[in-house]
């Protein structure tokens, strides 16, 4: 982090109120990864609050505290660190990380959705990695304090920075876009994640719109065409782009060839072709690279460049990750859930050829209204394409009614389905493990590694 002392006051607004060591490096908010002169930026949080942790922090080698309460002896901290008072921590570190975009100057590259957000950021990172030194969200950091934590990560050798950005509920985007002010924008598609909070996909829309809030004339939107909610967007007045499968978009796939652990296809970009294969399974990554790859070109990188950074996808894990084990093939997707990635999984799924086709899937979360009816569609999505549906959760008996045939289990919750896994699971089946975030299919998935089949 390339900042000075200085520079934080004036960005947050802070009043030093103990003085001490001036060294700092990373600002860090949990104490159990404190690291020798980090700054530790104590978060008032819903489960704990960071405050009461400074002399936690000092004495694992933070160089400076940023509280905004005083739960501890200030006389006690006086030979250990710096202390910064402020109004707000939350506020803060968002203000910090705006300063701080603002002074190093990169591009940044800002990626919201429904689904696809982080695999749409890994390829965009990969497409790029051949002419810029880009750096991307790592993990699910892409909310109120994620976001500006991997803003501070930042420093003046890279060219390019991929920032996710996620939503709950209104607001919560514009916040993230006025931290990051993107230059250019991806919006993925528009399904019903989060609908229990927005009630309707228009308001999800709402949401997902709030990313270009702080453009102008010299600022690019990019979008997936495919979705008819997206081509909502018009008349605004900053360029869209829009990438689709067919001629009527700015670049258009064709030729798709779908195998197992990779996909290959062609583009038309005006009267150029030209043809990619990228290491992801799935139709669904198609228009995610087609995201990236118009991204690309907005920053003047050629298809041949592209080409060779598709070498260094580096793909966020639990997404479409495949696992082939002596007996088993596994496709761990657990990192999370809705109605379109469900089906896209299963679509990926079902392009396996060879061995049993079986897909544990789970509840897919903050549905609410929808949850019935989404469950059922993607049982009914699956009956035709795979071999042995295992339906566990609450909303087991949803994705029964819409499977319709006898090849189903159903299990009230992973514990009952694991006691039964070896009894169920066969040499050679191919599994797709998905489910929401909160479900921790993982260790299902740790359990079919470790299986004795």
């Amino acid at each position: 982090m390339e900042l000075s002392l200085n520079e934080i006051l004036e960005a947050t607004s802070g009043k030093v109120i103990v003085e001490g060591k001036n060294d700092f490096n990373n600002i860090c908010i949990d104490t159990r990864k404190i690291q020798r002169n980090n700054i530790y930026l104590a978060i008032n949080g819903e489960r704990f609050n960071g405050n009461k942790f400074v002399m936690e922090a000092f004495s694992k080698g933070a160089s400076i505290a940023i509280v905004d309460e005083v739960l501890f002896d200030i006389d006690k901290c006086k030979n250990l660190g710096t202390i910064i008072k402020v109004d707000n921590s939350e506020k803060a570190l968002l203000d910090l990380a705006s300063f701080y975009r603002k002074k190093l100057g990169l591009k940044i590259v800002g990626v919201t959705g429904s689904c696809g957000k982080t695999s749409t950021k890994d390829l965009i990172a990969a497409f790029l990695s051949e002419k810029y030194k880009v750096f991307k969200t790592k993990g699910n950091f892409n909310n109120q304090i994620g976001l500006p934590l991997m803003i501070l990560e930042l420093d003046s050798t890279y060219d390019v920075a991929v920032l996710e950005m996620g939503m709950s509920n209104l607001g919560e985007i514009d916040v993230l876009a006025n931290c990051a002010r993107p230059d250019i924008a991806v919006i993925t598609n528009i399904g019903l994640s989060h609908i229990e909070n927005l009630k309707t996909q228009d308001n999800i829309l709402k949401a997902k719109c709030e990313i270009f809030n702080y453009f102008n004339e010299s600022n690019t939107l990019i979008i997936n065409g495919e979705d008819k909610n997206l081509l909502k967007i018009t008349d605004k007045c900053f360029e869209i782009l829009r990438i689709g499968y067919n001629h009527e978009y700015d670049v258009y796939a064709f030729n798709i060839i779908l195998k197992e652990d990779n996909t290959t296809f062609s583009i038309k970009d005006n009267n150029q072709e030209y043809t990619f294969t990228i290491p992801m399974a799935g139709k669904h990554n198609v228009l995610n690279s087609m995201l990236a790859i118009e991204v690309a070109k907005k920053l003047k990188v050629s298809f041949e460049e592209m080409e060779k950074g598709i070498k260094n996808l580096e793909a966020t894990s639990m997404r479409l990750e495949v696992i082939k084990k002596d007996k088993i093939t596994i496709i761990n997707d657990c990192y999370n859930a809705s109605p379109d990635s469900m089906k896209s999984s299963i679509d990926v799924l079902n392009t396996y050829k060879k061995g049993r086709k079986v897909a544990i899937l789970g509840t897919m979360n903050e549905l609410g209204d929808e949850a019935i009816n989404a469950h059922t569609e993607v049982g009914d999505y699956a009956k035709d394409k795979v071999d042995l549906l295992i339906a566990i959760g609450d909303y087991k008996d949803c994705f029964k009614k819409g499977f319709n045939l006898d090849n189903i289990v159903v299990f009230s919750n992973k514990k009952d389905f694991l006691s039964n896994l070896k009894a169920i699971i066969k040499e050679n089946d191919v599994i797709l493990v998905k489910a929401s975030r909160g479900m921790k299919f993982e260790e299902i998935v740790n359990s079919l590694e470790e299986a004795e089949i």
